[in-house]
């Protein structure tokens, strides 16, 4: 057999204003010859690869099993994205329509191509084609929705468009954000610039938060990336790093923003080392509401500071937080404000102001003495 052949699938190209999609069937367990999964990934420099989540091995034996059951019927059909390998060849006929075209898609096989090698990847229905591999069935077509993209960035929008009427993990969408670089809904468009800046602060070498942050590509973070998300946002719309932005057109300066960052949350961390090198059930510094608390104190002692000022600003203020604090045991003592328990404040929006409140008021008491 030879290594090399060709697949001629007929099929309907539909176009789409300048875009153009392609419809047709084949056989599910012929798909692994000509398409593979992209996983999300980081390569060796840090950069991100990839888009598609790990197999959900449950979810595969359901589907597998229904197929395997009689007369299953799979109607939702798999996207594809191609590479410019894959052509389109139309047909003469009488019957045309001018946004329809029928024709054949001449798709290349290579039986010595690695996976990252062939001309096609699974943007949508990578469990389902799984299962279809897995099935013990002769043949189950399937109905296939391909378009041609040869860079990962557009992959990556298409594959969270098509994605957005499911429950995406969120720290999935968090990850791809930054390296998708077209039209996004305006909540995922409003979170870009704050899941950049995670980005860069969790690959910093040595800074407060490096490998910190629990992402999928780096599962043994233990502050969750929505804390992150969430105290970056406050400070880019409403508090220190707002002076970084581009009121134009809500970019800004990044290498300012993360010095800003880097700083103010490596000043934490030598303050309170035993409690930010504990996970959130340990210690209320790294949980939901000590971060958005502590991100409050920053917007407030550096929302006119340059990175160089903050440290001579900020230190006073946390040596004097260190002898009240109750990250880890005891309990908060906010004078007239009462006593909270360490473990008592919860990540809800009265719990962080209550924290955020008795912060400051801890900052402003000691410094009467």
């Amino acid at each position: 057999m030879a290594d090399r052949q060709i697949l001629r699938l007929p099929a309907l190209e539909v176009r789409q204003g300048s875009r153009r999609i392609y419809c047709f069937a084949v056989d599910g367990k012929r798909l692994p010859e000509f398409a593979a999964v992209s996983r999300i990934r980081r390569d060796a420099k840090d950069q991100l690869q990839g888009y598609q989540r790990p197999e959900v091995a449950s979810h595969i034996r359901a589907i597998q099993r229904y197929l395997e059951s009689e007369s299953p019927m799979v109607p939702n059909a798999l996207v594809l994205a191609f590479d410019s390998r894959v052509r389109f060849e139309p047909v003469v006929t009488s019957h045309r329509i001018g946004y329809s075209v029928p024709g054949e898609l001449i798709v290349p096989l290579d039986e010595t191509l690695e996976d990252d090698e062939k001309p096609a990847w699974v943007v949508d229905g990578q469990q389902r084609s799984a299962a279809i591999r897995d099935a013990d069935i002769g043949e189950f077509p399937v109905a296939v929705v391909g378009f041609i993209a040869d860079n990962h960035a557009e992959q990556r929008a298409q594959f969270i468009l098509v994605n957005n009427t499911k429950p995406l993990p969120k720290g999935l969408i968090h990850e791809l954000l930054p390296d998708t670089n077209t039209h996004l809904p305006p909540a995922y468009a409003r979170r870009q610039l704050p899941a950049a800046l995670m980005t860069r602060l969790n690959g910093t070498f040595d800074g407060p938060f490096y490998r910190a942050i629990a992402t999928p590509t780096s599962p043994d973070g233990y502050i969750k990336d929505n804390s992150i998300l969430r105290m970056i946002e406050h400070s880019l719309y409403q508090g220190a790093l707002y002076k970084y932005r581009d009121p134009m057109d809500g970019a800004g300066d990044v290498d300012q923003m993360l010095a800003h960052l880097n700083t103010y949350w490596a000043l934490v961390r030598e303050t309170f080392p035993e409690a930010w090198s504990l996970p959130p059930r340990l210690s209320r510094l790294t949980h939901g509401v000590g971060i958005q608390a502590m991100g409050f104190l920053m917007d407030h002692l550096t929302e006119d500071l340059s990175p160089q000022e903050i440290a001579g600003a900020v230190n006073d203020a946390l040596k004097r937080l260190e002898a009240s604090a109750a990250w880890t045991d005891g309990s908060w003592k906010f004078g007239s404000n009462g006593t909270r328990k360490w473990n008592s404040f919860q990540n809800t929006p009265n719990d962080v102001r209550l924290l955020t409140d008795g912060l400051l008021y801890l900052i402003n008491q000691e410094a009467l003495f």
